[in-house]
């Protein structure tokens, strides 16, 4: 028998990723592995991807919590330009094809 549960890791005040603003990154620990996760909020949902291009397995900020093309409506992979859509974390085009990011389940509290 296994136990499965997931454990609340608090990354930031619920305000804190606003629509069309910078994203914040926070640790987490993927496939046993220490990593860096991003937390973005898009159509007024907040939504969670670890830090790392499908294609390339690099960042995707061009800045710190910078994950957004100019236009704001994809997450884009500073290194090499795909993009991929903010609530889903699909390829949605560039330089690479297929492929999505790893999603994170998130809520948010006002606790």
């Amino acid at each position: 028998m296994s136990n499965n549960f997931h454990t609340l890791i608090p990354t930031c005040p619920s305000p804190a990723p606003q629509e069309c603003c910078e994203g914040l990154r926070f640790p987490v620990t993927a496939e046993g592995n220490d990593a860096v996760a991003l937390v973005i909020r898009y159509q007024n949902v907040v939504h969670a991807y670890l830090n790392r291009c499908a294609n390339v397995a690099l960042k995707l900020d061009w800045l710190e919590g910078e994950f957004l093309e100019f236009i704001g409506l994809y997450l884009m992979c500073a290194t090499h330009g795909a993009v991929y859509e903010p609530k889903t974390g699909k390829y949605a085009g560039g330089s690479c094809h297929g492929g999505r990011l790893h999603k994170i389940l998130v809520g948010e509290s006002n606790d």
